[in-house]
């Protein structure tokens, strides 16, 4: 199984306890597209927000990562800024929306 998987399942009891506060702050939808990993949806743009495994037809911000990257971004072991540089990171879409991900990271981590 993926490590990033682990990942989204906090990032979704997260969402599932303070979704309400979450969607107000981001105002978006997340398509992850983790490579040697699963596709992702991370809609905080509706209702109490969700987080499911597949696509999205869509997104407001498309994030193409692989696995070991986005577990390290999502420790702090690779700054965001240097991974979009670099190559490491995809971003299609709002680049606003790519600037908050990182609080949706930290509300998974809590």
């Amino acid at each position: 199984m993926p490590k990033s998987d682990a990942l989204f399942k906090q990032m979704k009891e997260a969402i599932a306890k303070d979704g309400k506060a979450l969607v107000k702050k981001v105002k978006g939808v997340y398509q992850f597209i983790i490579k040697g990993g699963s596709n992702w949806v991370v809609d905080l743009k509706n209702g109490d927000g969700k987080v499911e495994q597949g696509k999205v037809k869509k997104a407001n911000c498309t994030i193409t990562i692989s696995d070991a990257d986005f577990v390290a971004l999502s420790e702090g072991k690779l700054n965001p800024q240097q991974a979009f540089m670099s190559g490491k990171i995809k971003l299609k879409g709002n680049m606003a929306l790519a600037m908050k991900l990182q609080q949706v990271i930290d509300a998974a981590k809590k």
